[in-house]
Protein backbone atom coordinates (compact mmCIF):
# COMPACT_ATOMS: atom_id res chain seq x y z
CA UNK A 1 0.00 0.00 0.00
CA UNK A 2 1.17 4.09 -0.80
CA UNK A 3 1.87 5.78 2.53
CA UNK A 4 0.19 8.42 3.30
CA UNK A 5 2.99 11.04 2.51
CA UNK A 6 2.23 9.31 -1.47
CA UNK A 7 -1.41 9.50 -0.83
CA UNK A 8 -1.50 13.50 -0.35
CA UNK A 9 1.17 13.96 -3.29
CA UNK A 10 -1.25 12.18 -5.40
CA UNK A 11 -4.27 14.10 -3.87
CA UNK A 12 -2.85 17.18 -4.28
CA UNK A 13 -2.10 16.41 -7.83
CA UNK A 14 -5.38 15.31 -8.51
CA UNK A 15 -6.74 18.41 -7.08
CA UNK A 16 -4.55 20.86 -9.19
CA UNK A 17 -5.64 19.02 -12.37
CA UNK A 18 -9.30 18.84 -11.76
CA UNK A 19 -9.13 22.36 -11.09
CA UNK A 20 -7.48 22.86 -14.29
CA UNK A 21 -9.77 20.38 -16.03
CA UNK A 22 -13.02 22.02 -14.98
CA UNK A 23 -11.24 24.96 -15.87
CA UNK A 24 -10.72 23.93 -19.79
CA UNK A 25 -14.34 21.85 -19.59
CA UNK A 26 -16.14 25.53 -18.52
CA UNK A 27 -13.92 27.74 -20.92
CA UNK A 28 -14.62 24.95 -24.07
CA UNK A 29 -18.33 23.05 -23.68
CA UNK A 30 -21.55 25.26 -25.00
CA UNK A 31 -23.23 27.18 -21.87
CA UNK A 32 -26.77 25.42 -20.91
CA UNK A 33 -30.00 27.23 -22.37
CA UNK A 34 -33.40 26.32 -21.00
CA UNK A 35 -35.02 24.43 -18.22
CA UNK A 36 -32.34 22.89 -16.27
CA UNK A 37 -31.11 20.04 -15.26
CA UNK A 38 -31.11 18.50 -11.17
CA UNK A 39 -27.73 17.87 -10.74
CA UNK A 40 -26.90 16.87 -6.90
CA UNK A 41 -23.75 18.37 -4.98
CA UNK A 42 -21.14 15.79 -3.92
CA UNK A 43 -19.43 15.87 -0.12
CA UNK A 44 -16.59 14.49 -2.26
CA UNK A 45 -14.46 15.93 -4.51
CA UNK A 46 -13.61 14.95 -7.68
CA UNK A 47 -10.06 14.60 -6.38
CA UNK A 48 -10.94 12.41 -3.65
CA UNK A 49 -12.67 9.99 -5.53
CA UNK A 50 -10.14 10.19 -8.53
CA UNK A 51 -7.76 9.26 -5.31
CA UNK A 52 -9.66 6.00 -4.04
CA UNK A 53 -9.93 4.50 -7.78
CA UNK A 54 -5.80 4.93 -7.82
CA UNK A 55 -5.97 3.06 -4.78
CA UNK A 56 -7.82 0.61 -5.49
CA UNK A 57 -5.61 -0.36 -8.61
CA UNK A 58 -2.66 -0.22 -6.65
CA UNK A 59 -4.04 -2.26 -3.58
CA UNK A 60 -4.46 -5.24 -4.65
CA UNK A 61 -8.22 -6.15 -4.01
CA UNK A 62 -10.23 -8.19 -6.55
CA UNK A 63 -13.79 -6.45 -5.79
CA UNK A 64 -14.11 -2.65 -5.60
CA UNK A 65 -17.19 -3.01 -3.21
CA UNK A 66 -14.82 -4.76 -0.49
CA UNK A 67 -11.65 -2.51 -1.03
CA UNK A 68 -14.19 0.17 -0.33
CA UNK A 69 -16.20 -0.69 2.38
CA UNK A 70 -13.02 -2.45 4.47
CA UNK A 71 -10.28 -0.37 3.33
CA UNK A 72 -11.93 3.42 2.75
CA UNK A 73 -14.61 3.72 5.09
CA UNK A 74 -12.63 1.69 7.84
CA UNK A 75 -8.89 2.18 7.82
CA UNK A 76 -8.38 5.29 5.24
CA UNK A 77 -11.63 7.61 6.79
CA UNK A 78 -9.08 9.89 8.17
CA UNK A 79 -8.25 10.88 5.07
CA UNK A 80 -11.61 10.63 3.76
CA UNK A 81 -14.00 12.74 6.25
CA UNK A 82 -16.36 13.00 4.14
CA UNK A 83 -16.91 9.04 2.73
CA UNK A 84 -20.07 8.04 0.90
CA UNK A 85 -22.18 5.10 0.86
CA UNK A 86 -20.70 2.63 -1.48
CA UNK A 87 -23.57 3.21 -3.74
CA UNK A 88 -23.28 6.97 -4.68
CA UNK A 89 -19.15 6.41 -4.80
CA UNK A 90 -20.66 4.06 -7.73
CA UNK A 91 -21.93 7.67 -9.26
CA UNK A 92 -19.38 9.80 -8.78
CA UNK A 93 -17.16 7.18 -10.14
CA UNK A 94 -18.75 7.39 -13.62
CA UNK A 95 -18.66 11.64 -13.44
CA UNK A 96 -14.78 10.91 -13.09
CA UNK A 97 -14.52 8.71 -15.35
CA UNK A 98 -13.02 11.14 -18.29
CA UNK A 99 -10.71 12.99 -15.89
CA UNK A 100 -9.44 10.17 -14.11
CA UNK A 101 -8.66 8.49 -17.79
CA UNK A 102 -6.78 11.79 -18.66
CA UNK A 103 -5.11 12.00 -15.43
CA UNK A 104 -3.62 8.67 -15.96
CA UNK A 105 -2.39 9.62 -18.91
CA UNK A 106 -0.82 12.57 -18.18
Amino acid sequence: MITEDKVTEIFCMADDFCKFFDAMTAKYTLKPTGKRKYHRNSTMSKAEVMLIMILFHDSGYRCFKYFYIEKVCKHLRHLFPKVVSYNRILELEREVAVPLTLFIKK
